[in-house]
């Protein structure tokens, strides 16, 4: 006949008093909170790798205000002397030249890494919007030449193509500008999604498209004609119109809209 096992003995009998009330309610509590800080942390997290994503393909130019603010502030490597090292980097690498340095370039430069390189281009590229010869944000575009100094400022200095769109109220007031894609265009290459996903977040009522030409030829391409008709089509589907597509060059700045928009597609 095998011993009865004994019953566990109670925090009473066990001389620890009474069970201590932890406010914690069934199924709430610090489980719930523990939970939401998690789900904050996570999609901080995903924000902060999306925007680290879009600096790596098109540089500090394509970062809102508030991310390269939050770089500048966020802690750096340690273990490295700063005044030495920038020393350096500015004996290798003049400053002007240094906002223009791809982010991964500029990481492999010693004691930087990708926190330093990003903080760095922070810092400059807001520098750079802190000078602009006008505001972008409630910026009345009547006509090409009132974009002029904007997009001189935004093309300056890349040796690669960017494509730009720039997104008006009903009054034709810019409300946001956004870096759509970096590196060779075409018409596939540039999707209409892109260019109209934020015109829908804002409430655009029209676009109007601008890229650089680094060989600095303001001349439309074929490809920037095909690309201006497709887009086009997809404004008038969405009802959102697309106003001009600008093509920037070294001295002068091409308006599609008055060098010859393209027929609209038959069939």
């Amino acid at each position: 006949m095998s011993e009865a096992v004994p019953e566990p003995l109670s925090p009473r009998e066990r001389g620890g008093g009474p069970v201590a009330q932890t406010g914690v309610r069934p199924g709430g509590g610090c489980g719930d909170a523990g939970s939401r800080f998690a789900a904050d942390r996570s999609a901080a997290e995903a924000e902060e790798a999306e925007a680290d994503a879009r600096l790596r393909r098109h540089g500090a130019r394509a970062c809102s205000d508030a991310e390269l603010l939050a770089w500048i502030l966020a802690p750096g490597r340690a273990g490295f002397d700063l005044r030495e090292g920038a020393r350096r980097l500015l004996a290798r690498q003049p400053l002007v030249e240094l906002a223009t340095c791809p982010p991964a370039v500029l990481a492999a430069r010693p004691g930087l890494g990708p926190a330093r390189a990003r903080r760095l281009l922070a810092a400059l590229e807001l520098g750079r919007r802190a000078t602009r010869p006008v505001a972008v944000t409630g910026l009345l575009v009547r006509r090409p030449e009132d974009l002029t100094g904007l997009l001189r400022d935004e093309f300056r200095g890349l040796d690669r193509e960017r494509f730009m769109a720039l997104y008006l109220d009903a009054r034709h007031r810019v409300r946001a500008l956004e870096t759509v894609s970096t590196g060779s265009l075409n018409a596939s290459l540039v999707h209409p999604r892109e260019v109209f996903k934020p015109a829908i977040a804002l409430s655009a009522a029209a676009v109007i498209v601008a890229h650089n030409h680094p060989s600095g030829d303001p001349r439309p391409s074929g490809d920037d004609l095909e690309l201006t008709g497709r887009l086009d089509r997809c404004g008038e589907l969405l009802g959102i119109a697309l106003l001009d597509h600008l093509v920037v060059g070294d001295a002068d700045i091409t308006s599609i809209r008055e060098y010859g928009w393209p027929a609209p597609a038959t069939g």
